[in-house]
């Protein structure tokens, strides 16, 4: 009889948790792959940053052969467009942004926005000072930096950007081609980092992961208001 009625409690509970899953996979699914995922990849890099010094076997050669495509012509382009990562883009990008929302009374996407790029600037400036990884010294930079770099301020500034917005847009029909517009712009980014030589490729790749684990993250406790289109 206790076996039973043991029995019939555990199916109950397994048809409950059942439910529960199927009720919120995409929330759990979300977790793993926008923040797990990525946060266990910044904690690696992080953890051989800070266990070694140096870079890792495939950041020098990577560097050098972008390196070996220089040329005045890219240097030009690559230190102006270095630029939109953050001051010259981002920064006023989300200014624009902030204005919109609080026009909008959207407040918890507002709380949302303001929290995710202004936590991880903060994310951005603790973890260089507390891993200091020296940035390479392959070639004379025509754009050099004096800071740490690890990670990258630049990649977390416009992944944290592109990801927010990809996130308050969701559902809206113009989010794919800000997600397509915004990963080119933050592949680009990505690229005049390492061109310019101020950067190793894992401080780009510890960027990205950190910013997408944090924007994710904090959508999941926030849940901002999703910006829906206009109606045609």
């Amino acid at each position: 009889m206790q076996f039973a009625t043991l029995q019939r409690k555990l199916i109950s509970f397994i048809v409950y948790l059942k439910k529960l899953l199927v009720l919120h996979y995409r929330s759990l699914l979300l977790l793993l792959l926008g923040v797990f995922v990525p946060l266990k990849v910044f904690g690696e890099l992080a953890e051989e940053i800070w266990e070694k010094e140096g870079g890792f076997p495939w950041d020098e050669p990577i560097l050098l052969a972008i390196h070996s495509t220089a040329s005045p012509q890219l240097d030009t382009v690559a230190i102006t467009l270095t630029q939109f990562g953050v001051f010259w883009g981002v920064v006023p990008a989300s200014i624009i942004v902030t204005l919109i929302l609080w026009r909008q009374r959207y407040w918890r996407s507002l709380a949302y926005f303001l929290t995710t790029t202004i936590g991880a600037a903060i994310i951005n400036i603790a973890a260089k000072l507390m891993l200091q990884r020296v940035r390479p010294t392959l070639w004379v930079s025509p754009a050099p930096e004096l800071d740490y770099g690890f990670p990258s301020g630049h990649a977390m500034s416009s992944m944290t950007f592109v990801v927010a917005l990809v996130i308050l847009l969701w559902g809206n029909r113009w989010n794919w081609l800000v997600a397509t517009l915004g990963g080119i712009f933050v592949l680009a980014i990505g690229w005049t980092r390492l061109y310019l030589g101020v950067h190793y490729p894992s401080d780009i790749l510890a960027g990205w992961t950190a910013s997408i684990a944090w924007a994710v993250g904090v959508s999941l406790l926030i849940k901002p208001n999703l910006i829906k289109a206009p109606p045609p």
